[in-house]
């Protein structure tokens, strides 16, 4: 009876029903396909590892582990490293995932700045430079290729790069890649994708900021750091927006522009976003609020996009006064606080994820978030449980929209194959 119950919730679990309109079949690869996925995967998480617990971990024949690794070598996915001493037979080979010399072009287009990191297949660093955006969608392709080529050149990568991972603050449609919203921008229906592809002759994938952010965080990050199956993903930048994977894969919409959650009404009344509609919580809790806030400024579409022009205080500015006892930058953070506690808190009732992410430069001021982030939710909450949800920052001075961008080449190699 117990075996029964147990083979009836995972029958559950997995209760997807099939497209019949819009579906692939398996072809006779297919089981091939997933296994040799499956041993990329575990070798990426687990290395370095032997031929031998790959056929433990699996529950397959040392033969068939045997044939798979020996793909993956020939295809430069994973190599053999060093042995390791056995108790007893000839000592095993150790295999690792490639990604020193797998490298990745990044780009992350903000309303101030633009910057680019050349990175590897691990998400680390080599070189990162940034400039003022370009708010023309042409011109910004051209400074664009001109500068990827001029950093490829110079670390000597043109013929290594397998690809540039685009971040929009904004709504993308896969399936054309074409920008369909980008408040902070002012665009709309914009293909800088293509443009870029055009300019560069190297293969652009593009995708808002919070879901590149949540794919850094599953395809990316190793051990603790590694996202559980259901999460959310919040930014909170220039803009702010949400990224929600449940069973470990994003929840997209059917116009794939679920996760805007910055424009979830806290008042109907309140100040005008940079979307046009009132009340919106990235009208509350973006960097231009809170500096708005700070100066004593009412938040407006105008108002904001003038702060960046004229003023010169920034978010980092505020965080820094805070940190040398300013009562204003303390009043203002504290409210911004507030406020995404309260952002949090819907989602957290409406998603339940299993834990949320926080990215952006508010995380410089954590120890002033985190109290208020917690009061919010443990008071909103409908169950002990989701009371309890663990709201992570990222590390202040990272670059997480950066590392989103790379996992977008990157995770191409990792992510479950498509049977088709």
């Amino acid at each position: 009876m117990g075996a029964q119950y147990r083979d009836d919730q995972r029958w559950r679990a997995q209760l997807r029903r099939i497209d019949t309109g819009s579906f692939v079949r398996a072809r006779r690869s297919t089981s091939r396909d997933v296994n040799r996925r499956i041993i990329l995967n575990l070798v990426r998480e687990h290395e370095p590892l032997s031929r031998a617990e790959l056929a433990r971990k699996m529950d397959i024949g040392r033969g068939m582990v045997t044939s798979l690794v020996t793909e993956l070598i020939e295809e430069k996915a994973i190599y053999t490293g060093a042995t390791i001493v056995a108790p007893r037979g000839r000592r095993p080979e150790m295999l690792y995932v490639r990604t020193r010399d797998r490298i990745v072009m990044a780009v992350d287009i903000r309303l101030t700045k633009t910057f680019l990191m050349l990175g590897d297949f691990a998400g680390l660093p080599k070189d990162v430079e940034s400039f003022d955006t370009i708010v023309d969608p042409t011109a910004l392709v051209v400074e664009l290729a001109r500068r990827i080529g001029a950093m490829l050149d110079e670390h000597g990568s043109a013929s290594d790069c397998e690809g540039i991972g685009l971040v929009v603050p904004g709504m993308v449609d896969r399936a054309t890649g074409r920008v369909l919203n980008a408040p902070q921008l002012g665009w709309q229906d914009v293909d800088i994708r293509e443009a870029l592809m055009t300019a560069t002759g190297r293969p652009v994938q593009i995708e808002n900021a919070p879901i590149a952010c949540a794919l850094a965080r599953m395809w990316l990050s190793g051990g603790n750091e590694r996202a559980p199956q259901n999460f959310v993903y919040v930014t909170v930048s220039d803009g702010v927006g949400a990224a929600i994977v449940i069973d470990g894969a994003v929840v997209r919409g059917d116009g794939e522009t679920a996760g805007e959650f910055g424009h979830v009404p806290l008042d109907l009344d309140g100040p005008r976003c940079l979307c046009g509609a009132r009340g919106c919580l990235e009208a509350y809790t973006s960097n231009l609020a809170t500096t708005s806030r700070y100066l004593g400024i009412e938040f407006s579409p105008d108002t904001a996009r003038a702060l960046v022009s004229s003023t010169g205080v920034s978010i980092g500015d505020v965080i820094e006064k805070w940190k040398s006892g300013d009562r204003e930058a303390a009043r203002a953070l504290g409210e911004t606080a507030r406020y995404l506690g309260a952002g949090l808190s819907m989602i957290v009732n409406s998603v339940n994820p299993g834990m949320i992410f926080v990215g952006g430069e508010v995380t410089a001021a954590w120890e002033l978030f985190a109290p208020e982030l917690a009061r919010a939710i443990a008071s909103r909450a409908l169950t002990p449980r989701a009371a309890r949800t663990p709201v992570v920052p990222e590390s202040a001075g990272s670059f997480p929209r950066l590392q989103g961008a790379m996992a977008l080449i990157a995770a191409r190699a990792y992510a479950a194959p498509v049977i088709a």
